[in-house]
């Protein structure tokens, strides 16, 4: 099979196009033929090297996959036929992996399971023509979108879903702060706020982003570069700021999402894409009722609601460009420089 490697840790030149072994399946597995994988930021950490993902070289990237059923192993097919999937079924594929047979998987909590990882990154993932996943990580593919489409919402929609929902407890009507509207949690993050009927400021370092953040339903816009977060904030929400803070930049926009915060507001945050460590002042933390919170990639409970509102269009997939699989070194150059409003995808 065609693959995309990486043969070690490091930049884009260390992604290698040619040919690999198609892998076998083993107990409870499936055989996926791809079509799509849209790329992530945790493509790029993995790549350049983190010790929470030692990969063996070479390596194969991708979380978010989309394609085709080629083989079923014998001891999955009664999981797949539940749900009316066989042989040549389009599917789209949960990004999360866990044990499933330890207290918290049987609680439904699988992605705080002891074993929990991500495809992709702990696993080989699906910047390649085939790839092999848990028979209880395949779904039927949304019958309207496009394989690329399909690809370009999985660990984003359910990151930013678990993050508002389920640790923010987003409740209607609330206003909301996202930073960084032009990545793809963070276009996810505005649509699901609607869902709620909620008020979202977008908060980008451009000005193209934060018009295309306008037609996925943000109703007010800060650029970043030009504006004083925390000032603007207050202006919109009449002194009050905001209930909830989306982040996922880390310290180059902490203190300004901070500030703009209302009394028992919740900040919740997935990522650190400009540096681990923020300042943090306890006293407004604990005199103003304060929430920090950390999320994670969510629960396969909550990826079946991602699917359903997919299915009945209250979410749809944001794509910014496609590359084909043999110019990935370009899609992750280009991911790379931020450009982008939506998702990156490689089509397979």
């Amino acid at each position: 099979m065609k693959a995309l490697c990486l043969a070690n840790h490091g930049g884009p030149e260390q992604l290698k196009f040619g040919d690999l072994e198609t892998p076998n399946i083993e107990e409870g597995q499936v055989l996926i033929r791809v079509r799509a994988c849209a790329l992530n930021h945790l493509d790029i950490l993995v790549r350049n090297g983190i010790p929470a993902y030692p990969v063996k070289f070479p390596h194969i990237l991708g979380s978010d996959i989309s394609g085709e059923i080629k083989e079923i192993h014998p001891q999955a097919k009664k999981q797949l036929e539940s749900l009316n999937l066989k042989i040549g079924s389009q599917v789209v594929i949960a990004p999360g992996l866990s044990c499933g047979s330890c207290i918290e998987c049987a609680k439904g909590h699988d992605n705080q399971c002891d074993s929990a990882k991500i495809i992709g990154a702990a696993t080989k993932g699906g910047y390649a023509e085939f790839c092999v996943v848990p028979a209880k990580n395949v779904f039927p593919k949304p019958s309207h979108l496009s394989f690329e489409e399909a690809a370009s919402f999985p660990l984003t929609f359910l990151t930013a879903w678990h993050m508002l929902v389920t640790r923010a407890q987003l409740k209607q009507g609330e206003k909301v702060l996202v930073v960084g509207a032009g990545s793809g949690v963070g276009s996810a993050a505005i649509q699901i706020v609607k869902i709620f009927h909620g008020i979202v400021i977008a908060a980008s370092s451009s000005l193209e982003k934060l018009e295309l953040a306008r037609g996925l339903g943000a109703d007010f816009t800060i650029h970043i570069e030009k504006e004083d977060v925390f000032k603007k904030v207050r202006e919109i929400t009449d002194h009050q700021g905001v209930n909830i803070v989306f982040e996922h930049v880390g310290p180059a926009t902490w203190e300004q999402s901070f500030k703009s915060l209302a009394r028992c507001g919740r900040i919740v945050t997935c990522g650190s894409t400009t540096g681990p460590t923020v300042p943090l002042d306890l006293r407004a933390l604990f005199s103003r009722d304060i929430s920090i919170l950390g999320s994670k990639l969510g629960t396969l409970e909550e990826f079946n609601k991602i699917l359903q509102l997919m299915e009945e269009k209250k979410l749809k997939p944001v794509i910014s460009k496609i590359f084909p699989l043999s110019e990935g070194r370009l899609a992750h150059e280009f991911l790379e420089k931020r450009e982008q409003f939506g998702k990156v995808v490689l089509k397979i």
